[in-house]
């Protein structure tokens, strides 16, 4: 028999299609399995050059040897894998130190899948708080806009959400606008520290302050959630002075996302509580079919233990110096991008990646009359690799088309560079075929486009 006969691409598995439709009745070599998901996932897009996301895209060799090694390790299970759990509690009190928790070493938390359900669990906790203050009736809270976690929790929890829609030029929940929709039976006001649509912080100082001017008033008690799934593990690097966090006594809870500026891996979310009553007893259950009694208050209840145990190792690999220069490098290309951009010719940017502003994103629309739109040339990005979102600004502002950029670790000068060729030259592709007019050799190949770096504007921590 020839040797030709033993190689993979000859094995019965590869002559046919893929199972797609029914259990398939019989099985196929390991091999040929894998070359037959490999193959068919090729056709994704490339994760680092996916700019409309917010996850983490790039991991060190170390972090991937340790999800390697933890993957059969169930978090939940706190008598089989004590030290997972242990590392958990640690992370959990170096979150709370870095969200100036008043006392860090007794601060409640909890890891999650991710910020969705730390929300949630967020929530849930303000829900409950207003019921044993004697709250009868539908709850109800109030937010400006929104990821689309809080719109699932309003609905399967039965609460009502109170959206402050956008008006005029304000692209974030204004402070002003609270006193007129919040009554009795709100429950917290969710404060987004990383606007999903544009990367915008939200004023959470002035908010706070409009709830005590509104407390004072109307002796209405209203808490703050901080939505800080992007910006938690930015501003306390980055912009140290930005208060948002628990400095604000009216911050009763807070989640972040893990896998998203935090740095590890996806399925990693963090939920936070000010105090030990701010997450009331009641939400905790302790379980004992794992063997020793456990405590658990999450949604999910088995988890991979991977998430948790590599967002420890980049706690202490980094440092909050560390973390400062790989954040403050991250910025330096979100303006490095944003600079580019300003000196196209329509472009108006609404995030220009100032760290006291935002989080490391490039926001912007198309302005005066274009032959063309933002779908458009989103549509002739991704020909080119790039996964760049176009999308409506929300309720009261949703005839208006914006386009965001997400800069994430492991994105660099040299890639912003490439994308800002790519954009001038998706933009007069557009602009030809509209007119009908040929493409120059240069429009239909490539070139090169550099832009002046910004100068970081944070300082290192001490």
């Amino acid at each position: 028999m020839s040797e030709g006969a033993d190689d993979l691409f000859v094995r019965p598995g590869l002559g046919r299609p893929a199972p797609q439709a029914g259990f398939p009745a019989h099985g196929m070599i390991p091999q040929v399995a894998y070359e037959l998901v490999h193959d068919e996932l090729m056709l994704d897009g490339v994760s680092r050059m996916n700019l409309a996301t917010f996850c983490t895209t790039w991991v060190d060799d170390q972090a991937r040897r340790l999800m390697t090694e933890c993957m059969d390790k169930n978090l939940v299970d706190k008598d089989e894998y004590p030290q997972t759990a242990e590392l958990e509690r640690r992370s959990v009190q170096m979150i709370a130190d870095l969200w100036h928790a008043p006392d860090p070493s007794t601060t409640r938390g909890t890891s999650t899948i991710g910020s969705s359900e730390a929300a949630m669990l967020g929530g849930l906790a303000a829900r409950t708080r207003w019921r044993a203050r004697g709250g009868t009736g539908r709850p109800n809270f109030v937010c400006g806009p929104v990821q689309v976690c809080w719109e699932k929790f309003a609905r399967y929890f039965d609460v009502e959400i109170r959206q402050i829609p956008l008006r005029d030029e304000r692209l974030t929940l204004h402070p002003g606008d609270l006193a007129q929709v919040c009554d009795e039976r709100t429950i917290m006001v969710v404060s987004t520290f990383g606007q999903t649509y544009t990367g915008l912080f939200e004023d959470v100082a002035g908010i706070s302050t409009a709830l005590d001017d509104l407390e004072n008033a109307r002796d209405l008690d209203i808490p703050i959630h901080v939505d800080a799934a992007s910006g938690g593990f930015l501003a306390p690097f980055t912009a140290p002075d930005l208060v948002w966090d628990f400095r604000l006594p009216r911050v009763k809870s807070i989640n972040a996302s893990g896998h998203k500026t935090g740095l590890a891996p996806l399925g990693c979310g963090w939920a936070m509580w000010r105090d030990r009553k701010d997450l009331p007893d009641e939400l905790i259950f302790d379980v004992d079919y794992l063997g020793d009694s456990m405590a658990t208050f999450n949604l999910n209840f088995s988890r991979p233990g991977g998430q948790a145990i590599t967002q420890y190792y980049d706690f202490i690999r980094l440092g909050r110096v560390g973390y400062f220069k790989v954040q403050s490098a991250v910025y330096r290309v979100a303006r490095h991008l944003a600079a580019g951009l300003h000196g196209i010719e329509g472009f108006e940017l609404l995030h220009d990646g100032d760290p006291r502003r935002g989080i490391a994103a490039v926001c912007w629309r198309l302005t005066g009359d274009r032959v063309f739109n933002l779908y458009d040339l989103s549509d002739r990005l991704r020909s080119r690799g790039w996964l760049i979102a176009a999308y409506p600004l929300p309720a009261d502002r949703n005839d208006e088309t914006i386009m965001r950029a997400v800069i994430r670790h492991g994105f660099t000068i040299d890639m912003a560079d490439l994308l800002l060729a790519d954009i001038v030259r998706c933009t007069r592709q557009l602009q030809r075929r509209l007119f009908s007019t040929p493409l120059t050799r240069e429009e239909a190949g490539g070139f090169t486009h550099s832009a002046t770096p910004a100068t970081p504007t944070a300082t290192p921590p001490t």
